[in-house]
């Protein structure tokens, strides 16, 4: 299955929804299951833990470092990786028989409904899961649930833009003093810039794009690669790229400023499960479900830059609170649909 894609695997799957997985899966979540001294010795006689993700690296280091600071006696491995390899990758193991993955978060929240489908998940639902996370960031079944959250911003770097002059939204950006000096992430290389241009699409219309196209933009691969590109003031303005990467770069004294379009701003969301097959199931419900206490939340924000949708999980001082933040709705149903056909248009539109 060398070269497979989630792309291949969601084409001719427009009518796909959530609820077409009825007939597959049960009909309604499994009951919440607590971190009790059982399962812990459970997870402790298995003695590892594996963990796909597209977290950055260094957080997703640290988050394994605590695990297994908090239940010493077991490794947790992690495998980092974009959420596209990510998915190439399980799709190769599974169709050669290799179970290797026990848990799994990554910001492709399309690929979970296809895993879903294909009975690669396990329902299990956490006890933080089923206090503290929202039921519109929980999958019905209880397969999955959003870990963490980020958003897809507007961006400017302070020292060649002043505040009173920068863009304030989408619209601003149509502005012809700003031709020839926006960066702007490509959606056939991104999860984050699929999602955000499908919402894009969706909320302001392929017209909205066609008139972006004729600003003459750097286009990059990644959405970590424009806030790097504002930084360094190849650009003065990025189009779109991750909230996280922006506000840590702010953070460390770097000269961005992160802009919250008033049309809305993207949402991604970043789902988390268990494999059905996982060679470590105790481990793997351990771990996922340390990954929704406060202490494993905290990691996300704090060190990650991102957000959490936990009840008891407090944004970071000074960064504005989710709740101040217009926001378009993520739809991984709708990217499964769409994507193919986004990716194409936007490429004859950009000239790519």
């Amino acid at each position: 299955m060398s070269g497979v894609s989630r792309r291949h695997v969601l084409k001719g799957t427009a009518a796909l929804t959530i609820g077409s997985f009825a007939a597959k899966v049960q009909a309604a979540a499994p009951p919440a299951r607590a971190i009790t001294p059982e399962l812990i010795a459970a997870a402790k006689k298995e003695g590892q833990v594996t963990w796909y993700t597209s977290a950055d690296l260094q957080l997703a280091n640290l988050v394994g470092k605590a695990f297994e600071k908090k239940f010493p006696g077991i490794t947790a491995r992690v495998e980092r990786a974009g959420g596209e390899r990510i998915f190439t990758r399980v799709a190769q193991e599974y169709a050669s028989g290799i179970h290797v993955a026990d848990a799994v978060s990554t910001g492709d929240a399309a690929a979970f409904l296809i895993w879903k489908r294909d009975g690669k998940l396990a329902p299990y639902v956490c006890e933080d899961v089923a206090k503290y996370i929202p039921a519109e960031h929980q999958d019905p079944d209880g397969f999955y649930a959003t870990v963490r959250s980020s958003l897809c911003v507007i961006a400017y770097n302070t020292e060649l833009v002043k505040k009173d002059d920068a863009p304030k939204s989408f619209a601003d950006l149509l502005n012809p003093k700003w031709k020839g000096k926006m960066v702007k992430a490509h959606p056939s290389y991104s999860g984050t810039i699929i999602t955000s241009t499908f919402q894009m699409v969706r909320e302001l219309g392929w017209g909205y794009l066609e008139k972006l196209s004729h600003q003459n933009l750097l286009q990059v691969q990644s959405a970590t690669d424009t806030p790097k590109r504002v930084v360094r003031g190849e650009r003065a303005v990025m189009v779109d790229g991750n909230e996280s990467n922006v506000l840590l770069l702010k953070e460390a004294g770097k000269p961005i400023e992160v802009v919250y379009a008033t049309e809305g701003t993207p949402s991604i969301v970043q789902p988390s499960a268990i494999f059905a097959a996982a060679p470590h199931p105790n481990a793997a419900r351990l771990f996922h479900s340390y990954l929704f206490t406060p202490e494993g939340q905290r990691f996300f924000v704090d060190v990650g830059g991102l957000r959490s949708v936990h009840a008891l999980v407090k944004d970071k001082p000074g960064r504005t609170p989710l709740s101040a933040i217009k926001r378009w709705k993520d739809d991984p149903a709708g990217v499964m649909a769409q994507g193919e056909e986004i990716k194409r248009h936007y490429s004859q539109l950009f000239h790519i």
